[in-house]
């Protein structure tokens, strides 16, 4: 490239990062049965959480909404929803690589993230060995060129900033060649969990700033689901992505006990703003299993959260869409009138579905559409 930059190793935070009860246990207060809960959790479903994420936890607070997230509980004891809630199995065209939409091509980079959500809707690999995980980039590679009607792709995982700095260079010289794309997505929560994988790898920023301006728009796709989330250096590592160019968007998830009030809601979207992330979906949250019991709210009280969150905004920050990703598509959740709940498909599966409207008799007990009748 001609241009030299100083290697900054972090590896070593990730590799530092906690992963055992006893080295939780050093910097957070758990009891005895929190103790055994998690050493029984974590052999099913691994913990992982940087020093830095961490640190911005309330120590004093039992509840604290980032432990519950990313602290295992005895919740995640209760085996109660599914797995592949998305019919993520049924869409994969080799490992590693989905096609559910017409337009878009997902690809599952990794298996590892620099925290291991609780609430993680791929419990069944992050972390975990699979075949699940691309294996040839360059099939998907291929895959994507002889598919004409893709016209973005979403790396995803796991966590694809988790990886070496040239491996992401060499998705983007690849992907960057095929003429029918116009725009490269990253799904990642490296700027909240790992933000110094950001702030001080100039290289990668300089690799994506020449990416996004004389190849295809890089889209970065945050998870950021509570505003202490937002610490100065999310903040910082957020700006030094804008200043490469890089589009910067936020999915949340509405998580019982977490972000399941109106001012609290409203408070992520107005911060995720201010810092210039657009807000563009709230996730109802999936069934899976052992999350489903600790994180799901019922459909009806979250829809009340989001009409109670946008009566407290306005402008840009209201415009966030209430989504349930369903395994026949993304299901925007619009409203209750005369006992019925109605929905319409922002993006389907089945072209026939596209833009439909649809209702299911209102049951607010019902955390996803498959639990509703009809009639």
């Amino acid at each position: 490239m001609g241009v030299c930059f100083i290697d900054n190793d972090w590896r070593r935070e990730l590799k530092e990062s906690i992963r055992t009860v006893e080295h939780l246990e050093r910097h957070l207060k758990i009891t005895r049965q929190e103790r055994d809960d998690i050493s029984e959790i974590i052999e099913k479903h691994p913990m992982r959480i940087t020093h830095h994420y961490l640190s911005l936890i309330d120590q004093s607070d039992p509840d604290d909404p980032l432990r519950k997230m990313i602290v295992p509980s005895a919740d995640e004891l209760n085996p109660l929803g599914q797995y592949d809630t998305s019919g993520e199995l049924a869409n994969t065209r080799m490992p590693g690589l989905q096609h559910k939409y017409a337009q878009t091509a997902l690809i599952l980079a990794t298996n590892r993230c620099a925290t291991y959500c609780r609430y993680c809707f791929r419990k069944r690999l992050v972390g975990l060995k699979t075949d699940e995980i691309l294996h040839r980039f360059q099939d998907a590679v291929r895959y994507i060129e002889a598919h004409e009607e893709i016209t973005n792709v979403l790396i995803s995982g796991g966590d694809p900033m988790t990886l070496a700095t040239d491996v992401i260079e060499h998705f983007l010289e690849k992907l960057s060649k095929i003429d029918h794309l116009r725009f490269i997505r990253f799904g990642t929560k490296v700027p909240v969990s790992l933000p110094d994988r950001i702030m001080q790898d100039q290289e990668l920023l300089h690799i994506l700033r020449e990416y996004t301006l004389h190849h295809k728009t890089i889209v970065f796709v945050t998870h950021i689901c509570h505003p202490h989330e937002l610490s100065r250096k999310t903040v910082a590592a957020i700006a030094a992505l804008k200043r490469a160019s890089i589009v910067v968007s936020n999915q949340a998830v509405l998580l019982k006990g977490v972000n399941d009030t109106p001012e609290i809601l409203a408070a992520l979207q107005m911060s995720l703003l201010k810092v210039g992330v657009h807000p563009y979906y709230v996730f109802q949250c999936r069934p899976v299993k052992m999350a489903k019991q600790k994180f799901q709210l019922p459909l009806y009280r979250g829809l009340r959260v989001v009409e109670d969150t946008k009566e407290l905004l306005s402008g840009p920050s209201k415009s966030f869409r209430y989504i349930m990703s369903h395994r026949t598509g993304k299901i925007e959740i619009l409203g209750v009138l005369n006992g019925y709940m109605y929905f319409k498909y922002h993006q389907a599966k089945d072209p026939g579905d596209a833009n439909k409207f649809f209702r299911r008799r209102l049951d607010r007990t019902s955390g996803w559409l498959d639990e509703m009748n009809q009639t």
